[in-house]
């Protein structure tokens, strides 16, 4: 196994499965989340949720904890960018335009691009991770959940992002050979993201439920916390478990109360075929 990771952690399904993968491959992992005034703030009670279930199932330090499985506990802090939100022109937070709904490579989805979002991030993850190179003396990775499916609408998950991202990030710093870029998802997309959660589930001894319940993905959550299902990110992922073959954990809501997985399934199957 490799030494130390950084991750951002949304509390979305693609972060989430990638912390997953994480678990898997690194002896310590470091989860930053981050508060930007996102109006689907339930997702960063989601990432709190799954990283206090997944250290709870995780092998103590000193090996005694009735130790279920064979990682060592999440480090998980969510960084607040306090009035950032008053600053950016977004759908996706606070005080900006109603979050569209549709398929999600339509093109008003452009309305849910936070400007710059991944730079930002990857600016604050760049310098956790460089000083745990200077803390440790050791080798450290970085990872990011960015995938295909959003290349369409968001610049900043493409592998050109990427690669002049790391370029910057290189000539800026001392130390940067310490450290190197993860990720694993860059050419897939949600379906292959989900199947790989499926499987480390199983690798790791974790409940798949109970995982991807602690899990936020839509852009339109109801003030109870349950997810809508017309927001493009929800038909994103309901797509996904459709291709798993396997109903979502997570409770879906409309203006009629509680929605069944059958209705939820209906309608996501109706925006895909008017999309085809």
């Amino acid at each position: 196994m490799k030494k130390h990771c950084t991750i951002s952690l949304s509390g979305g399904m693609d972060s989430s499965t990638l912390l997953l993968r994480c678990l898997k491959e690194y002896d310590t992992v470091t989860a930053i989340s981050f508060d930007y005034g996102q109006k689907h703030k339930v997702e960063l009670e989601r990432a709190q949720e799954l990283v206090d279930y997944l250290n709870s199932n995780s092998e103590t330090h000193d090996g005694v904890s009735g130790n279920k499985h064979n990682f060592e506990p999440i480090t998980y802090q969510t960084i607040k960018l306090d009035g950032l939100s008053q600053l950016l022109n977004s759908s996706l937070v606070e005080g900006g335009e109603e979050v569209p709904e549709g398929h999600y490579e339509e093109d008003n989805q452009r309305q849910t691009v936070v400007p710059n979002r991944n730079k930002i991030f990857s600016s604050i993850i760049q310098a956790i991770a460089l000083s745990i190179v200077g803390r440790t003396g050791e080798n450290t990775d970085i990872a990011l959940g960015i995938h295909a499916g959003d290349f369409g609408v968001y610049p900043d998950c493409r592998q050109e992002w990427r690669d002049a991202d790391d370029h910057t990030f290189r000539i800026g710093n001392w130390d940067s050979e310490s450290v190197s870029s993860f990720t694993p998802y860059l050419h897939g997309d949600k379906f292959d993201i989900l199947k790989d959660g499926e499987v480390l589930c199983t690798e790791l001894g974790l409940d798949f439920d109970e995982v991807y319940k602690r899990t936020n993905t839509s852009y339109k959550p109801y003030p109870s916390g349950n997810s809508d299902y017309k927001s493009a990110s929800s038909v994103e992922r309901v797509e996904a478990f459709i291709k798993l073959g396997r109903p979502d954990p997570v409770i879906y809501e409309d203006e009629e109360g509680t929605a069944s997985w059958g209705k939820v399934v209906n309608h996501v199957q109706k925006v895909l075929t008017e999309h085809s």
